[in-house]
């Protein structure tokens, strides 16, 4: 891997980190089947496989800074921000963009970066 140093100016706030990088998740179990029910059930199990990653990694939801939602389509939005709001309630900076396919069919995938 090769050597990282951070970036300083005074122009700008010093960046915060060391930082995890959690790519996305989609709705399924441990063992890769998919998560069956409805979008909230599909966002909770994405949030579950976020918050399993940063829990190895030592870091945890709280500690997360950024978050991009992908879904196939935006009427989900209201049932998988319900979702997210519980268990993002520090708010932390999103983006939500609808796609027009995901992996393996499902209608949501979340990915985000946390500190460690």
């Amino acid at each position: 891997m090769a050597d990282f140093s951070p970036v300083f100016t005074k122009d700008a706030f010093a960046p915060a980190g060391p930082y995890i990088f959690v790519s996305g998740q989609i709705p399924a179990t441990p063992s890769g089947g998919l998560v069956e029910g409805d979008i909230g059930a599909k966002t909770t199990a994405c949030i579950d496989n976020v918050a399993a990653i940063l829990a190895a990694a030592g870091s945890s939801i709280e500690r997360v800074v950024k978050v991009n939602v992908f879904l196939t389509d935006m009427a989900d939005f209201a049932a998988m921000n319900a979702v997210y709001a519980q268990r993002f309630a520090h708010r932390p900076a999103r983006s939500c963009v609808a796609v027009k396919q995901l992996p393996m069919g499902v209608p949501v995938e979340i990915e985000c970066i946390a500190l460690v």
